[in-house]
């Protein structure tokens, strides 16, 4: 119960706290109002006042989603501004009147009456501070609200003339996460694919030869042929385990559960065909879906950079990104002229997506070619 009652009484308290900003946010929008609307007449100067008012609001009440903004649509939305601005100076001066009336008739009854009307109980009096005071303490009810009401009021104008709705950003939100769901089911069906193609061409062929190799052995007439056939066998066994341990790092690498990130990533390092050179400045780890997604981004990174650029050098940074979320930059000296929509980096683009990330690759002709992303992270 104890926990019960001070949740409810940090409620309030937050309450009063947010009715207070809004007051002092309304208090600078309906100064700035009608300069809203002498700049708005002059087309001098709109966009940064416009931008003040969106700064102000998000600061005092909550923040607004816009579009980009336009010199014309500031213009017009300042020359309706001023209308809320003057509305919310009526309330807080209405609020303010009836705070010093109120304050002043409970001082006068209580200093200056030499406390006649407590002793006498004089019930006429008390009859007109009852009937002053109950539409008083309404009308500073139904103000006190309506500081709430303007600022919303206040909100409403901006986003309905700048920007966007919530309605719209939670329809394209929906959109967005269907779309992203759906690149996903294709990244995995593509990964399936791509494993059935590794098993077929380079394991099952491996053990094929290897059976081959057994048999052979089996019919051979003389101990040297059967010792060559036995070698060859041990190094087909040997090669076809590669390949599956390969295939079996590509679904997902153990050592990632077992030792950690950094492991992972210096093991991809040093089973690289190029040098790649590795700086990771997390200083904890992110859970265990993040690092998969680290890893696969920078795994498949490096793949593509080794097959196709011809790089000397693979530099791969993992870091904070300073904003709440984990950034990857893989940065190789290659030829340059990666497509962006080529089936490994439109895997990662999917990959990236999925956890609600962002990714930009930026390969110009003769390099070096710079692989971006950003996951984000609570």
């Amino acid at each position: 119960m104890a926990n019960v009652h001070q949740v409810e009484r940090l409620s309030a308290g937050s309450l009063v706290r947010g009715w207070f900003r809004m007051l002092v946010g309304l208090t600078i929008g309906s100064l700035t109002g009608m300069a809203g609307l002498a700049a708005a007449a002059a087309g001098v100067g709109v966009v940064r006042l416009t931008e003040y008012e969106l700064d102000r609001i998000t600061r005092f009440d909550r923040a607004v989603h816009t579009n980009l903004l336009t010199r014309q649509g500031c213009r017009r939305y300042l020359a309706v501004r001023w209308l809320v601005g003057a509305l919310g100076a009526g309330v807080i001066c209405l609020l303010t009147f009836w705070y010093v009336i109120g304050i002043s008739v409970v001082t006068a009854w209580l200093f200056d009456g030499d406390w006649a009307l407590i002793e006498d109980a004089d019930q006429v009096t008390l009859g007109l501070i009852a009937l002053m005071a109950i539409p008083g303490a309404l009308v500073i009810f139904v103000t006190t609200a309506g500081v709430v009401g303007v600022a919303v009021l206040d909100r409403w104008l901006a986003t309905t003339m700048l920007g966007t709705s919530q309605q719209t950003l939670l329809r394209e939100r929906v959109a967005e996460l269907t779309s992203t769901r759906a690149e996903v089911i294709e990244a995995i069906d593509d990964e399936r694919r791509r494993i059935e193609r590794d098993l077929h061409d380079g394991v099952q062929q491996r053990l094929v030869a290897l059976g081959m190799l057994i048999g052979r052995a089996k019919r051979a007439r003389g101990e040297e042929q059967l010792q060559e056939l036995l070698r060859q066998a041990h190094d087909t066994a040997g090669e076809a385990i590669d390949e599956l341990r390969e295939v079996a790092t590509r679904v997902y690498p153990a050592v990632l559960d077992d030792s950690g990130l950094d492991a992972a990533l210096e093991v991809l390092a040093e089973r690289s065909s190029v040098r790649v050179e590795i700086s990771n400045r997390l200083g904890s780890s992110p859970g265990t879906a993040l690092e998969t997604v680290i890893y696969f981004v920078t795994s498949e990174a490096v793949t593509n950079a080794a097959k196709h650029a011809d790089p000397s050098l693979v530099e791969v940074h993992v870091r904070p990104d300073g904003k709440g979320g984990i950034a990857i930059v893989v940065r190789d000296d290659g030829i340059g002229g990666a497509d962006p929509t080529g089936t490994g980096l439109s895997g990662l683009a999917r990959r990236v997506k999925a956890v609600d990330g962002d990714f930009e690759v930026t390969s110009p002709p003769g390099g070096p070619t710079t692989i971006y992303a950003r996951v984000p992270c609570e």
